[in-house]
C-alpha cells in the first residue's frame, strides 16, 4: 500500500493543548507519527511531528485539515514532503556514536557557541538536541553567582578524539569557555562514586602552606609545593621535605585552621545534591587525614583518605604515619574504592587540579581539572575554570531545577 511521509513543522506562541490538537487530527486520519519533538523558548513554541499516512485522498485531507486547526489555533504550520530514501537514511544514523559536549560558563556567547558548533559540523556531525541546563538569568537584578550552561547531544562517527578535543581545548583558550566531551553511553548516565582532591580543590587553600606560614616557613614550603603541583620534582620527596619544616608546629594550630577552611564555591550545592541522588563521595588528599576528618562532618563525605600526621607531646614531629598518599596512591585508592561498592570504574567520578591528581583524572570514567595547573589542563579528559565546584553537576546532565528542588 502506497504511503506518504510528512514532516510538520508548528510555531507560534505556546498554549495548553496544541500537541493534543494537533496529533488528534492525526488520529482521525489513522497516521502513524514517526517521530516527534518539541522545544519551548520563551513561550514561543517549535513542535516537530513526522508522521506516515496513506497515499491519494487521506494524504491530501489530512494537509488541509491540519492547517485549518493551525489557523484556529493560531500557529503557524509548515509541510514538508520526505522520500522514502531520506527517512531510510535518517534512520540509519541510529546506530552512530552519540556524544555529549557541554560549555559552561559565567555567561554564554553567540561566539563561544558559533565556534564549538563549527567544530562538530567540520567532522559531519549531527547535533540531535541542545538543552539549556542552567536557570533563566534576569538582565536587570545583578546575580552574585553567575553560571550559564548547555549540553549539545551530538551523533556520528569521530576518527581522532584527540584531534576533535585539542580544537576545543583551543576555544576554550582563546574564549574563555569551559568545553566537556564525554561519550554518551550507559556509564556517563550511571555514575555512582565521586572522589575529589582536597586541597585546592574542595578547599580554596593548601593547608600545608598555612600551617607552614604560622611555622614561620612559609615561603620555603609555599616553593615546594608549587613546584610539586606543577610536576616539576617528585610528590612524595617534597612532601617529606615540607613536613621536616613543620618540626615544632604546636597541635592546637591545627584545630584553628580546621574550623577556618574555605570551602569552594559550589562544593556544598553539589555534594548535598550527589547526596540526594544516591552518590558516594570521597576525598582522596595528599593532604592531611586532621582536615580531611573535618570535611567529612561539615559537609558529608563517605569516604577519607590523606596523610596523618605524626604528633609527639603535643606537637607536629616533622613525620608522618603510613604510606604516603601520592598520585599512584590515589589512583588504586579510586579502583579499590570502586571494587568496595561494586561499581565499574567507568562508573567514577575524580576531581583535582594538581599534578599529583593526574593518575586518578586519567583512570575515572570522568575526570575533572579544576581550576588546574596548564599540564594539568592540557592532560585530562574536562576541566572547569570559569565556575564553582557544582558546575559538575550540569557535566552529568542535572538542570538547575533538578537540583534547587532539594535546597
Amino acid at each position: 500500500m502506497a504511503s506518504d511521509i510528512f514532516l510538520l513543522n508548528i510555531s507560534g506562541q505556546d498554549k495548553p493543548g496544541l500537541t493534543s490538537s494537533l496529533t488528534a487530527v492525526l488520529a482521525e486520519y489513522d497516521a502513524k507519527v514517526l517521530d516527534i519533538g518539541q522545544a519551548n523558548i520563551h513561550d514561543t513554541l517549535s513542535l516537530g511531528i513526522l508522521f506516515q499516512i496513506k497515499s491519494g485522498k487521506k494524504s491530501a485531507a489530512v494537509l488541509k485539515d491540519l492547517l485549518f486547526k493551525s489557523y484556529e489555533l493560531g500557529i503557524k504550520a509548515k509541510f514538508k514532503p520526505i522520500s522514502l530514501e531520506d527517512y531510510e537514511n535518517w534512520v540509519g544514523l541510529q546506530g552512530k556514536d552519540r556524544y555529549i559536549v557541554t560549555l559552561l560558563g559565567e555567561k554564554l556567547t553567540a561566539e563561544q557557541i558559533s565556534e564549538v558548533t563549527k567544530v562538530i559540523s567540520d567532522k559531519q556531525l549531527n547535533i540531535d538536541a541542545i538543552k539549556r541546563l542552567t536557570g533563566r538569568s534576569s538582565l536587570v537584578k545583578e546575580d552574585d553567582y553567575p553560571r550559564a550552561s548547555i549540553q549539545l547531544s551530538i551523533r556520528g562517527i569521530i576518527k581522532d578524539k584527540s584531534e576533535f578535543t585539542e580544537k576545543f581545548m583551543q576555544i576554550s583558550r582563546d574564549l574563555d569557555v569551559d568545553i566537556a566531551f564525554q561519550e554518551d553511553n550507559i556509564y556517563r548516565r550511571n555514575r555512582r562514586l565521586v572522589c575529589f582532591d582536597m586541597d585546592s580543590t574542595l578547599i580554596q587553600t593548601e593547608v600545608i602552606d598555612e600551617l607552614a606560614e604560622l611555622a614561620g616557613v612559609g615561603e620555603q614550603v609555599r616553593a615546594i609545593t608549587e613546584s610539586a603541583m606543577q610536576g616539576e620534582i617528585d610528590f612524595n620527596e617534597s612532601f617529606k621535605q615540607r613536613m621536616l619544616l613543620l618540626k615544632g608546629l604546636k597541635e592546637d594550630v591545627l584545630e584553628k585552621v580546621a574550623i577556618n577552611l574555605p570551602i569552594t564555591k559550589g562544593a556544598r550545592r553539589l555534594i548535598d545534591t550527589l547526596k540526594t541522588y544516591g552518590f558516594k563521595t570521597a576525598i582522596l588528599s595528599g593532604g592531611f587525614t586532621y582536615f580531611g576528618n573535618y570535611l567529612q562532618k561539615e559537609l558529608g563525605i563517605d569516604y577519607v583518605f590523606a596523610n596523618q600526621l605524626e604528633i609527639k607531646d603535643g606537637a607536629l614531629t616533622g613525620g608522618y604515619i603510613g604510606e604516603i598518599v601520592d598520585g599512584n596512591k590515589k589512583a588504586e585508592l579510586l579502583k579499590e574504592l570502586a571494587k568496595k561498592e561494586g561499581i565499574h570504574i567507568s562508573q567514577t567520578i575524580a576531581i583535582g587540579d594538581g599534578a599529583n591528581d593526574l593518575p586518578m583524572l586519567n583512570l575515572a570514567g570522568l575526570g575533572i581539572a579544576f581550576h588546574a595547573k596548564p599540564k594539568v589542563k592540557d592532560n585530562a579528559q574536562s576541566a572547569i575554570s570559569s565556575i564553582g565546584l557544582d558546575g559538575v553537576l550540569y557535566l552529568l546532565g542535572y538542570h538547575d531545577r533538578h537540583i534547587d528542588l532539594l535546597q
